[in-house]
């Protein structure tokens, strides 16, 4: 067994705001994508300071984590990376508009469902559907499902 293999943990924002999610609009290397505020764990981080983190450098947004909305496996296709993303159901309070964003980050964008399904080829990972759809099927699960043992 090949004991070097280890998945990137990452984290999501799943934010809904009058019927609109928060999304950001980022370049990568195959272009401009859509995904939610998102990104990876940072060593000694717990996953819900991992988003609140995420969400303020992608969207200037202060986020408030107040469910687990799923876990999620992705390998990227044709035996690229795995992603394990713990995505996070909650709110933003206030935010701080002066805030630079995160290089790479283009804007912060509110859209609808159906907004996001019409441009399935510009989402960063089948992961960002799936999350919205999660949250619109009222999955939502306690923050003490994780523990965290600071060092």
């Amino acid at each position: 067994m090949d004991r070097a293999w280890k998945p990137n943990a990452t984290v999501a924002a799943v934010v809904e705001r009058d019927g609109r999610f928060l999304f950001v609009e980022e370049e990568t290397a195959d272009g401009l994508r859509f995904n939610q505020p998102a990104g990876h764990l940072e060593e000694g981080e717990s996953l819900v300071a991992a988003a609140v983190r995420e969400a303020l450098e992608e969207t200037a947004h202060r986020f408030e984590p107040a469910f687990l909305v799923g876990v999620y496996q992705w390998q990227v296709p044709n035996g690229g990376v795995t992603y394990l993303r713990f995505a996070f159901g909650g709110s933003v309070v206030g935010g701080a508009s002066d805030r630079k964003l995160d290089d790479g980050i283009v804007r912060a964008v509110w859209m609808t469902r159906d907004e996001l399904g019409a441009c399935a080829d510009r989402h960063r990972s089948p992961l960002v559907l799936q999350c919205v759809d999660d949250w619109i099927a009222g999955r939502r699960y306690p923050l003490e499902l994780i523990r965290h043992y600071p060092s």
